[in-house]
């Protein structure tokens, strides 16, 4: 899996704004060190929210995306780490949990993770 295929992926199934907000969530969820996907699928999912961060989202917007800009930079960061987690929890109330479980079941129906 590589970012290649992501890209087309995307172009073949373009996603709406708020599946563009449960990729981004997604993100979160990796950064904060909660994520349980195994780890190609985290490698999928980070090359999915790298190919849709620019799209519009319906709820997370810049703010949310310069914050997972510094927490990759900042690896080791408990604080940040800390404060993505505080987000990323307040991204999924905001998120139905109907919707996050329709996205993730279109990205493995639709072969994201190939």
């Amino acid at each position: 899996m590589n970012a290649a295929h992501v890209q087309r992926w995307v172009q073949e199934h373009p996603l709406s704004p708020i599946h563009v907000d449960c990729a981004t969530a997604v993100m979160l969820k990796i950064l904060d060190g909660k994520c349980k996907m195994h780890a190609e699928e985290k490698i999928v999912m980070a090359l999915l929210y790298d190919e849709v961060k620019s799209y519009p989202g319906e709820m997370l917007g810049a703010d949310i995306h310069a914050l997972i800009t510094t927490a990759r930079d900042s690896h080791e960061d408990d604080e940040i780490r800390e404060f993505v987690y505080e987000k990323r929890v307040l991204a999924e109330t905001m998120i139905s949990r109907p919707v996050m479980k329709g996205f993730k079941g279109m990205i493995r129906a639709e072969g994201l993770f190939g």
